[in-house]
């Protein structure tokens, strides 16, 4: 299953894997639970089994699928993309075999002109399994985690581990406080409020707390969402404006020489090929 997203950081969605399990509890109210119970009750073959009712609400059986059919998909796509790698699922969860990951990375090798956003609450498998299948390190893979609270800030230290040529992390939904992080060898930050039926409260502070570290550590920040039952209503305008920025172009309306000289000051390791676009860099 692939196709266009309205994800605010991403243009596209890419699912070779579908099925999930819970972990923590960013993954209490996630999204694709409720989007594989629709597919699985439209008959979609992909999500078959993959969730059941429990209460007032569907939640993962643990069901897992490999979607063959889906793993090329993104050759087909001609114009170049932000494509968002299993987005209703986990790429590095234990049911997912190595052989398929490997898989996954070679296509990702045939499609220099797009780039991947692989997202896991699971980073020390992540830096477990590229190591073991020895993975390259490709310019057009972005390979992140999820920090929902203080409670899981340990993860940053497993993706430091990872090797990439772009490092982020998605604080979404952002449960609690994170308190002080290293964002060392991370490039980028996502920040949002949880949405949808159910919804827990994001607040202010705890988004100015990751802002202003961001800045300090050179990190571009992306402010996705308030969040709320209905994220639509409650927007992404933060201190009056939206945050947009994005790791290697500098589109936040920042001044991208100050951006580098933090970066050359905290002496952190740049991307390959990395750049700043001077003349586009403030953007709107």
């Amino acid at each position: 299953m692939a196709g266009l997203s309205e994800i605010e950081w991403t243009n596209a969605t890419w699912n070779p894997v579908t099925g999930c399990t819970m972990v923590s509890p960013g993954c209490t109210n996630c999204y694709a639970m409720r989007m594989a119970a629709r597919l699985e009750a439209m008959n979609h073959s992909s999500y078959k089994g993959t969730t059941r009712k429990s209460g007032q609400r569907y939640v993962w059986t643990g069901e897992v699928r490999i979607v063959s059919s889906a793993l090329e998909a993104p050759l087909a796509w001609r114009k170049p993309r932000k494509i968002f790698v299993n987005s209703m699922s986990d790429l590095f969860q234990e049911a997912v075999p190595e052989a398929f990951i490997q898989q996954i990375w070679q296509v990702m090798r045939k499609a220099p002109h797009h780039v991947f956003q692989i997202l896991t609450k699971r980073p020390d498998r992540m830096a477990e399994v590229l190591n073991a299948i020895g993975a390259p390190v490709l310019k057009n893979v972005w390979l992140g985690t999820s920090v929902e609270s203080r409670a899981y800030a340990h993860r940053l230290e497993s993706l430091r581990n990872t090797r990439a040529a772009v490092r982020f992390v998605s604080f979404e939904p952002l449960l609690d406080e994170v308190g002080t992080v290293n964002l060392a060898d991370i490039h980028w930050a996502i920040v949002g409020g949880e949405s949808g039926p159910g919804a827990r409260p994001v607040h202010a502070n705890w988004i100015e707390e990751i802002r202003l570290q961001c800045e300090n550590q050179g990190v571009a920040f992306f402010f996705k969402q308030w969040g709320g039952k209905n994220k639509k209503i409650s927007g992404r305008v933060y201190k009056g404006r939206t945050w947009d920025s994005f790791p290697l172009t500098g589109t936040g309306r920042c001044d991208p020489g100050d951006s580098l000289n933090r970066l050359k000051a905290l002496r952190r390791p740049l991307p390959e090929g990395f750049h700043f676009d001077r003349e586009n860099a403030n953007g709107r």
